[in-house]
């Protein structure tokens, strides 16, 4: 009896039993060794939780809110930024009262890890990240929301950790997404998404407000970013009230060269094509043929306009370290 007390005690200063989605890598060949280490490195914390797996990206919607449904207070999503975003997305769905006693943590285990990478998260230290996240430290951050109708003309929103990408990045990122599949290599996928660029529009007539600024013209690519935005917006952090802005004029071709070698060594904002901007709300009235990626995830066509604003300290993050 009294070790099940100090067990007891033990959960309440971790925050409760903790709700554990883990979400598989579609490019894994042995999804389940991830899973089986994570599980046991928290019983070998004494961490007691309840672990649910999703079949595919849809269902981590349902197994979210069947946390939320049965009273967890500490989520932890063992995934990606895509899954990152859909439980955070559920969160918002919450009334502020009940939010606010939900921390969600994340043990990055996806094809793309930017909002776990602006936190120093590295994908495979799981011990080193469960030690932190078993200290309890919350940090409330902001939240993106994209505001837009769809195609049935409803109002809708959406919630972003990282970014929002309206042009070519956005079609990058679809392809990287899905020829990482095929090639499991972060680096060939991104140099083959490129090379498919050759396939693609390049560039995109928008409207698009910043501020006191109006920028009407063809551009290659926008990122409102809330966090790194996968390179685009290195200085942005989530917990400053604030969006950071990069709009891309098309460049030459010369110039795209530069470009792309500035992006993958963390200088984007160095090039002469791109134009910074800090905000809070940026207003899309719009973006001819651009494909619309949210935290990495194409969106489904939203309608034009559209706005993106921040919302301050709306989620209680768990930090890693």
């Amino acid at each position: 009896m009294e070790k099940q007390t100090e067990q007891q005690q033990s959960s309440a200063q971790l925050g409760g039993r903790w709700g554990v989605l883990y979400c598989p890598k579609g490019s894994s060949f042995f999804p389940q060794k991830k899973r089986e280490h994570v599980e046991k490195l928290l019983q070998e914390r004494g961490i007691e939780y309840d672990l649910l797996q999703s079949e595919n990206a849809k269902s981590v919607d349902r197994l979210v809110k069947m946390f939320l449904n049965n009273g967890y207070e500490t989520i932890i999503i063992v995934g990606g930024d895509s899954a990152l975003n859909d439980a955070v997305n559920c969160l918002m769905q919450l009334e502020q009262q009940k939010r606010e006693t939900v921390n969600i943590g994340l043990i990055p285990n996806g094809l793309m890890n930017d909002f776990a990478k602006f936190w120093e998260m590295k994908e495979g230290d799981d011990e080193a990240i469960i030690d932190g996240l078993a200290q309890h430290r919350v940090r409330k951050i902001d939240l993106g929301c994209m505001r837009y109708k769809n195609k049935q003309g409803e109002a809708c929103r959406r919630y972003f950790l990282n970014c929002v990408n309206i042009g070519l990045i956005a079609t990058i990122m679809n392809l990287r997404r899905q020829t990482r599949h095929i090639f499991g290599s972060r680096t060939l996928s991104f140099i083959f998404s490129f090379v498919l660029l050759i396939f693609q529009r390049l560039e995109y007539k928008m409207h698009i407000k910043i501020n006191t600024d109006t920028i009407k013209r063809r551009v290659m690519t926008v990122c409102v970013g809330n966090a790194l935005g996968y390179g685009q917006t290195p200085n942005a952090v989530p917990y400053n009230g604030q969006l950071d802005v990069s709009v891309v004029y098309h460049p030459e071709i010369t110039q795209l060269f530069e470009g792309i070698y500035l992006f993958l060594r963390g200088k984007f904002l160095n090039h002469r094509s791109v134009h910074p901007y800090r905000t809070q709300k940026v207003d899309i009235l719009e973006a001819n043929h651009a494909l619309v990626g949210i935290d990495g995830r194409l969106m489904d066509s939203p309608v034009v306009p559209f706005a993106i604003t921040v919302e301050q300290e709306v989620i209680n993050f768990l930090m890693p370290q």
